[in-house]
This record gives structure tokens, sequence and C-alpha cells, in this order.
């Protein structure tokens, strides 16, 4: 087995993919775009979950002894990391050596490389939170590391004299991530210690009287919908922040997935005037809306469009556009100014609550969770939709075991 470091992206020209599902397909499109030589020889399986015979007319076959296979061609474990162990033992049995397990460390390179690409081709910015180092008095659009020496000095002195008149002159910007935690998670495998801005907040608080500590807000004070949480999951302590919050800059995360930010984040959101921080878009196929609509309710997708449809034609329209699209934003994470939370909530509440009103409860625990899964897609469209009133940046996230 391999690392990234070892392989760093060369390509051959055949592999070999384990996995058949969303992860696995995913996998291939960040590939073929960064090494459009490459093929996919097949698509392999061992378990007994219903596979398609073909995907795009490459063979899915189910990884059994006798099977005949070219194993010097490398092999791409495409799917979830618990898996990974296993998968990799049955593969070095067949007689692969080249076996590259995609961790969450390769998956956030493949694609940050891909979207680099992605966006490129659409004469847009691929903008990372970490990238952002300049200081507003200039405008280093295009190429910052190109500059000389003698400028990059000149540009350091004047940042360091701006932070200094800046710090001795203005007040702190409130700011604070919530982390949503429930008395029903799993615990961690170990300990992970909150970030200074981080703030933990108990979600579905009305439906238990244990609390985590004592100090921990809430989300079933004031104004709530704390009573839905098995429906809306985090989104019971979004909800929270938008009525409550009293920081100028709020974000939501999950106790097992946090962004990966710069220590100064907060101050290169004021330099750079940017509004939000989303999680880095994932490539899903083969588009957002029918990827959706394979992995949930599908009815439930054509109740929140039909929404849509009947309040603005033109945002419709517009959704109906980026949901045929690719990308969008996982986890229901963010960060952004109050006021554009605001906003946000005030139209991303009034649709779910009316695709709840006319679907209901579900009797599958999982797919009873379809507001949570809705509001991934309709944030991501949202900040899409108002992208020239909105500066938008992403972060990586991690997950945590």
């Amino acid at each position: 087995m391999k690392n990234v470091e070892e392989r760093d992206f060369v390509m051959d020209k055949r592999i070999y993919i384990v996995g058949a599902h969303s992860r696995a397909q995913t996998l291939t499109e960040y590939l073929r775009c960064l090494y459009p030589e490459m093929k996919v020889e097949a698509y392999l399986y061992d378990n007994e979950e219903k596979n398609p015979v073909n995907i795009k007319g490459t063979p899915v076959l189910r990884l059994v002894e006798g099977l005949k296979l070219n194993t010097t061609y490398p092999v791409y474990i495409g799917t979830r990391g618990i898996y990974h162990a296993r998968l990799v033992q049955k593969l070095k049995k067949t007689g692969f050596e080249e076996i590259y397990p995609v961790t969450v460390e390769l998956d956030l390179k493949l694609r940050n490389t891909y979207l680099k690409r992605f966006f490129s081709d659409k004469e847009r910015r691929f903008l990372k939170i970490e990238t952002l180092e300049m200081c507003p008095k200039f405008d280093i659009k295009e190429n910052p590391g190109s500059f000389n020496s003698h400028y990059k000095r000149e540009f350091s002195e004047e940042c360091k004299s701006y932070d200094n008149m800046r710090n001795g002159t203005q007040k702190k910007t409130k700011a604070a991530v919530y982390v949503a935690k429930s008395v029903f998670d799993k615990p961690l495998e170990e300990e992970y210690r909150l970030a200074p801005y981080e703030k933990e907040i108990q979600v579905g608080a009305a439906l238990t009287d244990v609390r985590l500590h004592p100090k921990m807000a809430t989300d079933n004070t004031g104004e709530n919908i704390s009573e839905k949480n098995k429906q809306y999951c985090e989104l019971t302590a979004m909800y929270w922040i938008w009525k409550h919050a009293a920081e100028e800059i709020v974000g939501l995360v999950h106790y097992r997935r946090h962004f990966i930010l710069p220590d100064n984040w907060v101050r290169l959101m004021e330099d750079n005037e940017v509004d939000v921080i989303l999680p880095t878009p994932l490539y899903v196929s083969p588009s957002v809306a029918e990827n959706y609509r394979k992995r949930h309710i599908p009815l439930v997708w054509e109740s929140m469009m039909e929404y849509l449809k009947k309040e603005d034609i033109r945002t419709y329209e517009e959704a109906k556009n980026f949901f045929s699209g690719n990308l969008y934003c996982p986890c229901n994470m963010f960060i952004m100014k109050k006021d554009v939370l605001n906003g946000f909530c005030e139209w991303l509440f009034s649709v779910l609550d009316a695709v709840v009103m006319q679907n209901g409860q579900k009797s599958d625990g999982y797919q009873n969770r379809y507001p949570g899964f809705l509001s991934e897609r309709l944030l991501t469209f949202y900040f899409e939709k108002n992208r020239d009133r909105f500066k938008s940046v992403y972060a990586d996230k991690n997950f945590l075991v």
C-alpha cells in the first residue's frame, strides 16, 4: 500500500476503483478531470449491496476468487474509511501491490485540485480562506506570488502598519462558531479540544432532560424549534443562532466536523470583505438533483422544487439550472456575518417548513431527516444565486472518528 506523497498524482493510464456508489463515482470524476488519459478498467466490490452492472459503460465486478484482473494496475479504494483495512488485505491477497485508500487527506487533495481546474475553466477564482493573506490597501487579484522581493517586502511593511493602526483604533469583532452536540451522539475515539472561537450547543434539548454540560448553550431557549431536532437535525441549532446569537460573525459545525481555519481567519474575513465561509464543495454524480433523488425520497425533492416554482419562477429556473450541476457544500456548515445569516434563514426556513407541511414525518429515521438534506443543497444554491451580493470563500473540514 502506497501513501499520497509516494504517488503524488502520477497517474497510470489504467486503474481499478473499489466501490460503485457515490464516493467511487466522485473519485472517478476527480481523477478523469485531472488526468484525461486515465481509464477505469472496472469498479470492484465485495459486499452484498445492490450494485449496478456498469457505470457509464465501465463494468462493475464482484471481487471474488478466480476473477481475472490485471494486478499490475493501481487500485484506488473509493469507499468509507471503516472498510479500508479489510479491503487492503483482500486486494493484497488478490495480488495487487499499488493500493491507494482514499483517505480524508487524499480526498481533500484531489477535491481541491479538481476545483481549481473547474473554477478556472469557468473563468472564476476558487478562493480559500487561507489564501487571503493581503491587506485591503492592495488589490492583488490574479497572482500575488509573482511579485518580486522588493514589492513583497514593501507590501508586508504596509500590512504591518495597517494592522498596528486597526488594532489600536478598532474594537475587536465578536465571532463564534457553534458546535452542535446531542445526548445521542456516539463518543469520539479521541478527545477534541475546542478552538478558542468555538462554542458548543446542545441540540434537541427539548427532547431530553439530560444536559451535556451546565454551562453549554441549548437550542430550546427563547424562540426555538428544538422539538423538531429528530427531523431538522443541526438546523435546530441554526435556527437558535439566527434568533439569539449576539456575535457579529457566527458559524455552525458538528462535534465530528470542524472547519480547518488559519488562526487569523476573522481578520482575513474583515480585511478581504468576506461575507461567508462555506465548506469546500463536493462533486456528486450524475447531478445534484439526481443524486438527491437516488439517495433520498424523490417526492420530497419534487415538493421543494414545486414550492420554489410557485413562490418565484425566476428563482425556480435558477435553482433548476444550478441543481443540474454537480457541486454542493455538504454538512450544513458555514461561517457568515450575522446579518447575512438572518436573510438566509428567513428564506431557508420558509422553504423547509412548506415542504415539511406537505410531506410530514417519515417512518425511516434516516429519510425523516430530509429537511437537513435539502438545506445542504439550498445553502449552496442561495450563495451561488447571490454571489454578486455576498463574497464567499471556502475552507476544508476535518472528520473526527
